[in-house]
């Protein structure tokens, strides 16, 4: 058993780490735009004719979720998954390492989309007395964004230099 953790323990971590990074990125979008999608119909259901500035809001908290692909192709693209020469033996040191690199991406991206879900959701009450000032909602939307993108460009910074 130990020989076999020695080998192969190192590339089960990395891929943990990139199973987190898209998992959790992809239940808190699914999850956010679940929400919105929620008081987007309840909305539309009153006035059709607001149905696209609420799909709008809806696909933001979505975005997560493309984070967390971007950080898993960083991983696979880092252990050879997609080069012909095939799939690097790492040590446990580095496939600790890139499932630790894996973890900013992974949080920050399932919690921002959470939060990002709660503000589009709100924002949908924007829309529903003020069509015209939706666009407030999208900004609101844009800086809880802003640190899904951070915590996606730590986990791209950290992947880089991983081994």
């Amino acid at each position: 058993m130990v020989a076999f953790f020695e080998m192969f323990g190192g590339l089960c971590l990395a891929f943990l780490g990139a199973a987190l990074a898209v998992g959790l990125c992809c239940i808190g979008s699914a999850k956010a735009t679940g929400m919105v999608g929620e008081a987007a119909a309840g909305l539309t259901s009153e006035d059709p004719d607001k149905s696209t500035k609420c799909l709008i809001l809806q696909v933001l908290p979505g975005t997560q979720g493309l984070y967390g692909m971007v950080a898993w192709f960083f991983v696979l693209l880092q252990i050879g998954v997609f080069g012909g020469a095939g799939i690097q033996t790492l040590t446990v040191t580095q496939g600790l390492t890139i499932l630790v690199s894996c973890l900013p991406v992974a949080l920050g991206g399932m919690l921002s989309a959470l939060y990002q879900g709660r503000v589009a959701a709100a924002a949908i009450n924007i829309v529903a007395k003020h069509p015209e000032a939706s666009t407030k909602g999208i900004i609101f939307c844009g800086i809880v964004e802003f640190y899904a993108i951070l915590s996606t460009l730590a986990t791209i910074l950290l992947l880089m230099n991983s081994l």
